[in-house]
């Protein structure tokens, strides 16, 4: 077992729940693709009294502890005996970075104020874009690294930011620099994507109030399609040669964008070589998943609308159906999104926090994972794939990430518990001993 005698790094009697269809598999066959739900791994893809290496932060090996020798190996090689170890979690859908809060607006609401009111008096989604605004990137750092930190506490390895609440060239690469740094800060992954197409800004409303100070000039075209050109020509064309920017995202919605309007942007990000994702069926069924999709989309998100009837794009693309119960939740929403439709049809299913200060100001992604068995009826093994191999393929990181097999990234988990379910089941109490990232370990 040279695999082990060689390793950096070693785990001696563990559980595994590999999350993969190659469980036990010593290639790296088994990351080419997410977990459907409907086709998942029995029971985890379990396997019981393991050992793992880990060389140049990679899994190097994986077998039965019956066939390591374990008195040949370097004592200063064994990082920990015992638990169970998962992938590390990821958060595929984020709106992490962003200065001013809306607590006050959460008041409002549940006294009954309308949405419409707390707009019309400052509140609200344009709150959010003065705010960030205002704030200078140093200041979008520094609040944005207890957000990440909290998720990171948790045991997410890898995440994803969004822009889309600066809505100005300048304002949207801003926060798409602060992603970046915090990824170069700490110890984890961070997928970047262009929002700019998340809401109109109040320079482009013929209702301009002059309060929002602009770059843009008194003579601008007003109207949606107007911005929808900023963001195709200028907001994508930037992000990219920049290199700020993974994928580009869109809020398609009847208070967001139409579909004609989003199939623009895809056709623009297409030309750049950015991957597509989109904010669809939230709120009305737009078929923008559908639209999303047949442009190559790794995920549509929300679906609370969405048509079970009419998911043939999304099996044809793999297409990732991201579900958010955070939003779900906060905003007391009843409208389920068809999840056994989802699971019928074999479309992976993943889950992430959404966490954004309007609709989801919720950093626990094991809170999602319990909500989404609670509130969408996923099982616990549903839920732990919603946020390792499915998360990974709806950021397209499927291959490096997301699953135990020989060959992934060594993002690893280690948890004091008695079974998986466990992670979707009990909130609050400690259970993570040990984050690994890229081989490297932190104590938890």
């Amino acid at each position: 077992m040279n695999d082990f005698r060689d390793a950096d790094k070693v785990w001696l009697d563990l559980d595994l729940a590999t999350m993969s269809s190659a469980a036990g598999s010593d290639t790296s066959s088994g990351m080419s693709s997410g977990m459907s739900a409907n086709k998942s791994p029995a029971t985890y893809g379990m396997q019981q009294s393991m050992a793992l290496a880990v060389k140049n932060g990679r899994i190097s090996a994986i077998a039965p502890m019956a066939v390591v020798d374990e008195p040949l190996l370097p004592k200063a090689s064994i990082a920990g005996r015992g638990g169970w170890m998962t992938p590390g979690l990821i958060d595929c859908h984020t709106h992490l970075v962003f200065a001013g809060s809306r607590a006050e607006e959460f008041e409002q609401r549940l006294q009954g104020v309308p949405y419409a009111q707390i707009a019309r008096e400052g509140g609200g989604i344009l709150s959010t874009v003065r705010a960030t605004r205002a704030a200078s990137e140093q200041q979008l750092f520094d609040l944005a690294v207890p957000r990440l930190q909290a998720l990171m506490r948790e045991g997410v390895t890898t995440l994803e930011i969004k822009s889309g609440y600066g809505l100005t060239l300048k304002d949207e690469l801003k926060m798409l620099r602060v992603a970046r740094q915090l990824g170069d800060a700490f110890p984890v992954q961070v997928c970047t994507s262009l929002l700019g197409a998340h809401a109109l800004p109040p320079e482009f409303s013929p209702e301009f109030s002059p309060e929002f100070s602009s770059e843009f000039s008194s003579e601008l075209s007003k109207g949606s399609d107007a911005y929808i050109d900023l963001v195709c020509r200028q907001m994508i064309p930037a992000a990219a040669e920049q290199k700020l920017a993974d994928a580009v995202d869109v809020f398609c919605e009847g208070i967001g964008f139409s579909a004609a309007q989003c199939e623009r942007v895809f056709k623009a990000a297409q030309n750049y070589g950015l991957a597509i994702k989109g904010h669809t069926e939230q709120l009305s069924d737009l078929k923008g998943s559908q639209l999303a999709a047949s442009y190559g989309a790794l995920s549509v998100d929300h679906l609370e609308y969405l048509d079970a009837s009419a998911l043939q794009p999304l099996v044809e693309n793999g297409t990732v159906a991201v579900l958010l119960p955070g939003a779900f939740y906060f905003l007391r929403e009843t409208q389920l999104p068809p999840v056994q439709a989802l699971r019928d049809a074999g479309i992976p299913m993943a889950v992430a926090t959404d966490f954004n200060p309007g609709t989801s100001p919720l950093a626990s992604l094991r809170l999602m994972m319990n909500m989404a068995c609670t509130l969408f009826r996923l099982t616990p093994e549903e839920a732990l794939a919603g946020v390792t191999c499915n998360a990974a393929q709806a950021l397209g990181l499927s291959d490096d990430t997301g699953k135990l097999v020989v060959g992934a990234r060594a993002d690893m988990l280690l948890w004091d518990i008695q079974h998986p379910s466990e992670l979707a089941y009990q909130i609050g109490v400690p259970m993570l001993k040990q984050r690994i990232y890229q081989g490297d370990v932190s104590d938890v």
